[in-house]
């Protein structure tokens, strides 16, 4: 079971997309937690109670306005720790899931894909980790062209993200995406050859 982080704009979710292609089953936390905030998500009630005014619609369209909540937290870490300790837990149940549904599928296999793998602690529910990475300035670019991003919200997202440095140092295996599309793709199938056939402590179960 492969843990896959990196910071925003490093490439984590081009990188994801090659695994799967390979035959990797990948649970990515991102798409959970919007999931999670949707109409009828299992996020939408505890938010919602925590940080009134984020929700929007009602009965079985009332979903999170994530834009609103984002104002709510950025650059407030109590409320940024209030909203993990709601909707961590829930990613955790949905992954749970998941590995049910991949050890009846006979996956080989498995990523969970997550933003926050180190800052939350989520090295310890995975066999390895894979920290993809691109120098500041790559990753500054890509970010900066998403609507509505500027450089102060980049900031700021950098400072609730462990340095990428740390980062580094705690992986068991990097995928560089700052050269040609083709050098990436070439480590990645180079790193589902060896993960495939690996007989890991937690997975193949």
């Amino acid at each position: 079971m492969l843990g896959l982080t990196g910071s925003i704009g490093m490439g984590k979710s081009t990188v994801a997309a090659m695994l799967a292609g390979c035959g990797a089953r990948i649970h990515d936390a991102d798409h959970c937690v919007h999931r999670l905030y949707g109409p009828g998500g299992a996020a939408v009630g505890p938010v919602g109670s925590a940080f009134p005014g984020v929700v929007t619609g009602e009965g079985r369209g009332a979903r999170i306005d994530r834009q609103r909540l984002g104002g709510r937290v950025l650059g407030d870490a109590g409320a940024l720790a209030r909203l993990e300790s709601l909707v961590h837990p829930l990613v955790r149940r949905d992954q749970a899931r998941f590995l049910r549904r991949a050890a009846r599928n006979g996956c080989r296999l498995v990523v969970f894909d997550v933003p926050l793998l180190f800052e939350t602690g989520g090295e310890s529910l995975v066999d390895a980790t894979c920290v993809v990475h691109a120098p500041p300035f790559i990753q500054a670019a890509r970010v900066l062209r998403r609507p509505g991003m500027t450089r102060a919200i980049l900031e700021d997202i950098r400072r609730h993200q462990m340095p990428d440095r740390d980062k580094l140092r705690r992986a068991d295996h990097v995928v560089m995406t700052g050269l040609a599309k083709g050098h990436t793709r070439a480590r990645v199938h180079s790193l589902w050859r060896r993960l495939s056939v690996r007989q890991g402590r937690i997975w193949p179960p």
